[in-house]
């Protein structure tokens, strides 16, 4: 069996471990939680939204130490891309989207300047004159910083909310079960962010493509699936408006949280992520805002949902024709 066969399925089997392991960790991590009498909102707004960002964080900061600056950074804005015209879109062209009255005048401008943030710090060149893209030690710990304020914000929203009933959706096991579950996710999730890494980085070399490609494409796709998963069983369980806030805060995560803990931990020297890629994040943030907001109040419609993905198909198709 040739070299690039070897590292299809090497991603392949990473991808596995990554989604079984944050999983796991997931479900580990919200019983132990709610064995400690941890409401089910505060485990919902962090070990839950932690768990979906987990392959992104696990790929990211392997990427960095592995010296594939592009493969991290092109993961977290290629996921939030996916997320918001494919994920919002697709999901809006099946179910029109009610977007809460909150999510408009928040966590949406939230986004759009978190995207505006990132598409500021990492063009050293183009707003610093500096002689390459680099986010740093220091840009590391200002996104970690609003992660933070991000985070105090939403507990503070959870402390105004009073209905916290056992809905039966976090499930119960025993205390060794819950570590087993912990470890095991780690286990999976360290292990199959290593094969995804690596067998990533050698199909970038043996197509000829750039590791930023790759990052915007096949990695972005692959570790957005815990969104795309919520999404669809939302929209399956006829509660669609699920995904808009499922989608908004993998966002917010991915680049204050994900970005923010593998810049602080080691340089982040990019070079194949360009202006358009970072504008494209922006405006599909903008785009969310715009749709919510006129033509049809507070509400994406089909029409839109299919424009959105129509966006999706076209930077793809881009990115492809420019590899």
């Amino acid at each position: 069996m040739n070299s690039e066969w070897m590292s299809v399925i090497f991603v392949v089997i990473g991808l596995v471990l990554i989604l079984v392991g944050a999983d796991a960790l997931t479900d580990g991590a919200a019983a132990l939680a709610k064995r400690f009498r941890i409401s089910n909102l505060v485990i919902g707004l962090t070990i839950v939204a932690f768990g979906t960002s987990a392959p992104e964080l696990t790929v990211s900061i392997l990427s960095a130490f592995k010296g594939s600056p592009d493969l991290a950074m092109g993961n977290v804005v290629g996921s939030n891309i996916f997320n918001t015209l494919l994920i919002v879109g697709c999901t809006a062209a099946i179910v029109p989207l009610h977007v809460p009255r909150s999510t408009i005048s928040k966590e949406l401008p939230l986004c759009i300047l978190a995207s505006l943030v990132l598409l500021f710090i990492a063009n050293d060149m183009w707003f610093d004159g500096a002689s390459e893209n680099v986010l740093s030690h220091t840009d590391g710990f200002v996104l970690l910083a609003f992660f933070a304020i991000f985070f105090g914000y939403t507990i503070a929203i959870a402390r105004n909310r009073t209905d916290d009933a056992d809905d039966g959706s976090i499930k119960s096991m025993p205390i060794w079960r819950s570590v087993l579950y912990i470890v095991g996710g780690l286990a999976g999730l360290i292990y199959g962010g290593q094969l995804f890494v690596d067998g990533s980085s050698q199909i970038a070399r043996s197509l000829g493509v750039s590791e930023s490609v790759i990052g915007l494409t096949l990695v972005a796709g692959g570790t957005s699936l815990p969104e795309l998963a919520t999404s669809v069983v939302a929209a399956w369980k006829k509660n669609p408006q699920m995904a808009i806030g499922n989608v908004v805060g993998s966002n917010l995560f991915n680049i204050f949280f994900v970005l923010g803990c593998a810049a602080s931990i080691h340089p982040l020297h990019v070079s194949g992520i360009t202006l358009l890629d970072y504008a494209v994040m922006v405006g599909s943030a903008v785009l969310i805002l715009v749709f919510s907001q006129f033509f049809q109040k507070r509400t994406i419609t089909r029409w839109e949902g299919v424009v959105m993905t129509l966006c999706f198909i076209a930077y793809m198709a881009h990115l492809v024709a420019h590899a």
